[in-house]
């Protein structure tokens, strides 16, 4: 039973980084609905840019790889959230440079969609 709740837990956290991972990338296209997101927005493309750049270990990894091993997992495989958002999240040939490239590309479509968002909110004045 406790192996079964930590693959819950597993799926749970690979989920929410997945989530949270679109979030960063895209959220800034809530703003046109959600003006005052943007102050949960821009912490979390700070984070993420500063993961990416840096190299630093989301502390959901940890958490992930303890459960991980709770559940008497191995490799990522299985149900639909093993197979399919794990690629995405880990992918196999993950490098440094390919990392500092997720950060750029992470800071190019935040800075394309807030210059979006700005024009738009000139033209229809609004408050965050």
């Amino acid at each position: 039973m406790a192996s079964n709740w930590a693959k819950l837990g597993v799926d749970t956290i690979v989920l929410l980084h997945f989530i949270f991972v679109l979030f960063v990338l895209f959220g800034a296209v809530l703003l046109l609905k959600w003006q005052k997101l943007i102050w949960l927005h821009i912490p979390a493309v700070i984070w993420g840019i500063m993961v990416e750049l840096n190299g630093w270990l989301c502390p959901l990894t940890p958490l992930e790889n303890r459960l991980r091993q709770e559940a008497g997992l191995g490799l990522y495989h299985g149900d639909f959230v093993m197979h399919y958002i794990m690629p995405v999240l880990y992918p196999v040939n993950l490098t440094r440079t390919t990392q500092v490239l997720f950060g750029l590309i992470v800071i190019i479509v935040n800075l394309g969609i807030y210059f979006y968002v700005f024009r738009i909110r000139r033209r229809r004045p609004g408050k965050y």
